[in-house]
């Protein structure tokens, strides 16, 4: 497994820069993050904060339209998070192939 700063590169946070990088510059809500990303809060939001504290995500809270009206906290990649997330996941995808040829069977892309 490779590392972005502290951070290790593991399946789920594979997912979870996938999801981002669907569109790049988009905020993103973190229950949004999680039906795409396919993972439970208490997986999410700790990958989030350690990708917070490398910089490689900001976020922001929403001001509520409306009375009542929860408020959402939304993520970004930075733009070294950007360029960070999309050269970890190209080596992870090489990785992938690799294993996949040593093994002797054609190559699937990781989940996300």
């Amino acid at each position: 497994m490779c590392r972005i700063g502290s951070v290790r590169i593991t399946g789920p946070l594979e997912r979870v820069l996938r999801a981002f990088l669907t569109d790049p510059a988009a905020p993103r809500y973190g229950y949004d993050l999680m039906k795409a990303a396919r993972l439970q809060s208490g997986t999410l939001y700790p990958l989030l904060a350690r990708l917070e504290q490398q910089r490689l995500v900001a976020s922001a809270w929403e001001t509520p339209q409306q009375h009542g009206q929860r408020p959402r906290k939304y993520y970004r990649l930075t733009g070294e998070g950007i360029r960070v997330a999309r050269l970890e996941l190209a080596e992870a995808s090489a990785r992938h192939r690799s294993v996949a040829a040593r093994a002797g069977r054609p190559a699937r892309e990781s989940p996300g």
